[in-house]
């Protein structure tokens, strides 16, 4: 056992040894061998680029894509059922809004008009019935002689309330022989005598009974009507004889009224008005009467609301006609014809599409940092991957401000419309780009010639290196302090701090951009220039939302 454990010691002794010695060759490699910081050696191994200072066109925007959509589209459904007549058009024409599409057979619709029209008559006619309940009306011109009721009044339903005569005619009925009888027409002139008084009134035959009666001595008579005006001092109930011509009456009759009429309530309710007083002359279906009261009032509103409701179910059945005609609700050019002459169709089918293409519009989605940028007017440039070569010419017709938010990023759909579109169709996919600012002609570097602290590295001989900072320098160069300006992919533009004369150098290196994915809406844009995050404008800035996601990266190169 003791000899094992000097064994185990003295390998653990040579382990520990030879570990220290590889860590003493390494720390003198580190400090002999390899260059130190800043040393001739070390700033020979990094490679510089010069390169005189340029003038560029630097162009902030924001880039995207989305799909083509018709300035306007109609999918054309009928309301009715029933064979189509006509559908005198084909797919690809171009039809002015209002053209006649289809005609539907409104056989049905016909039959439904008529059952509407007798409802509509029943229901006026019943309407006027219920009105004219709250009247008591005159049946005959004449004289009110009698009212036995006050405003006021309670009356029931056929109550008598007065009574109508016309006086200013007395009608005498007396029997003649059938002998003399046959001798008299209508309308000849007749003489009254008045018992009693034996006065003589002028009178007109107005009916001739056909119908015998035997009366005393089996004398065969027949009854003859006449009239007589009043001279106001008649009055129904007198005797009188009559002659004509040379025939007389076998008998006496008694004088009456011509007409008699009894006034009646027609339902049970109040005496509100009483527009003819007792002796007020009245003509056929004057109202002598006018009643009120709740019953009256609840009678008068359901007769005018069933009235409207007929009315209003008319209207629609006519109305329902023009379902069986069916016209284009824009202009455009028919994409789809789905039924065609002699098919039948029933509710809510789809006969055809309508695309209006006199533009077309694409929707994209801007981030909540770019909408900002961008407002109704602005240019677009559109091209589209199935029209090679060719650039459109778009314009912003709207920035919604209902956005959209998904992981904690909103954004808002700008509508795009296009409206030379030639070779372009709705459904093709397009990308759009808005210059949101642009520098023309200006002193650029490179991105990765910029450098932390805004500096550039120029040669010594520069004109600017005589504005050099105080910062260590490779052999050769100094750094100057720069104000940058707008930013592409490739370059950034220098307000200040260089000239066209100064020489630069930079190293060229790129380095992998860090990228963050967000969910995004419909349609896809991209930013682009600028600086770059925390004011240092190492590469250009870019934020691409594409599709239904996109992705936010800061890169280029430094």
């Amino acid at each position: 056992m003791a000899k094992n454990k000097k064994k185990s010691r003295k390998k653990l002794t040579v382990i520990i040894i030879i570990v220290v010695v590889v860590l003493a060759l390494a720390a003198a490699a580190y400090f002999f061998i390899l260059p130190k910081k800043g040393s001739k050696n070390a700033a020979a191994s990094v490679t510089y680029t010069e390169e005189k200072t340029s003038r560029h066109n630097i162009s902030r925007e924001l880039t995207g894509s989305g799909t083509l959509q018709p300035a306007d589209s109609y999918t054309v459904t009928t309301l009715v059922e029933g064979e189509i007549l006509t559908a005198e058009f084909e797919e690809g024409d171009i039809v002015e809004k209002d053209t006649v599409l289809y005609t539907i057979d409104p056989a049905d619709a016909s039959n439904n008009i008529d059952r509407a029209e007798i409802s509509l008559t029943q229901a006026k006619r019943n309407y006027q019935n219920n009105i004219d309940k709250q009247y008591v009306r005159s049946d005959i011109a004449g004289t009110v002689t009698e009212l036995s009721v006050s405003v006021g009044d309670e009356v029931r339903q056929g109550q008598t309330v007065g009574y109508v005569k016309n006086t200013s005619v007395l009608v005498l009925k007396l029997p003649f022989t059938s002998v003399d009888a046959a001798g008299i027409s209508v309308g000849s002139a007749a003489s009254v005598v008045l018992d009693g008084s034996f006065e003589t009134l002028s009178g007109t035959v107005t009916a001739v009974s056909s119908a015998e009666t035997v009366g005393t001595g089996n004398i065969k008579t027949r009854n003859v009507t006449i009239e007589v005006k009043n001279n106001g001092g008649l009055s129904d109930g007198l005797a009188a004889t009559a002659e004509v011509g040379s025939a007389g009456s076998v008998s006496s009759g008694k004088l009456s009224y011509k007409a008699e009429a009894t006034l009646t309530a027609p339902m049970a309710a109040t005496v509100g008005t009483i527009s003819k007083p007792e002796g007020s002359a009245v003509a056929k279906d004057d109202i002598v009467i006018k009643l009120t009261g709740k019953d009256v009032s609840d009678m008068l509103k359901q007769a005018e609301e069933s009235l409207r409701n007929s009315e209003m179910s008319a209207d629609n059945t006519i109305k329902q006609l023009d379902n069986y005609t069916v016209k284009s609700p824009i202009s455009g050019t028919i994409i789809e014809k789905y039924y065609k002459k002699g098919d039948n169709t029933s509710t809510n089918r789809t006969l055809c599409i309508i695309y209006d293409l006199t533009y077309l519009e694409m929707t994209l989605s801007i981030d909540e940092l770019d909408i900002s940028t961008v407002a109704v007017g602005q240019k677009v440039e559109v091209t589209a991957d199935a029209v090679d070569g060719k650039t459109y010419e778009g314009v912003i017709t709207k920035v919604s401000v209902a956005g959209t938010t998904s992981n904690n990023t909103t954004v808002y759909p700008v509508t795009i419309r296009i409206d030379e579109i030639d070779g372009l169709l709705p459904g093709m996919n397009a990308d759009a780009k808005i210059v949101i600012d642009s520098a023309e002609n200006v002193i650029a570097v490179p991105n990765s010639a910029v450098t932390r602290g805004n500096v550039v590295l120029v040669t010594k001989d520069s004109p600017s290196a005589a504005n050099a900072v105080e910062r260590e320098a490779p052999e050769g160069y100094v750094y100057v302090r720069v104000v940058t300006g707008l930013s592409d992919d490739d370059f950034t533009e220098i307000s200040s701090g260089l000239t066209d004369d100064d020489t630069i150098a930079y190293i060229k290196r790129t380095i992998r951009g860090r990228s963050v994915t967000n969910m995004m809406g419909q349609g896809g844009f991209s930013f682009s220039g600028g600086s770059a995050p925390g004011g240092a404008p190492g590469g250009g800035t870019n934020r691409n939302y594409g599709g239904n996601s996109g992705n936010r990266s800061y890169g280029g190169t430094r």
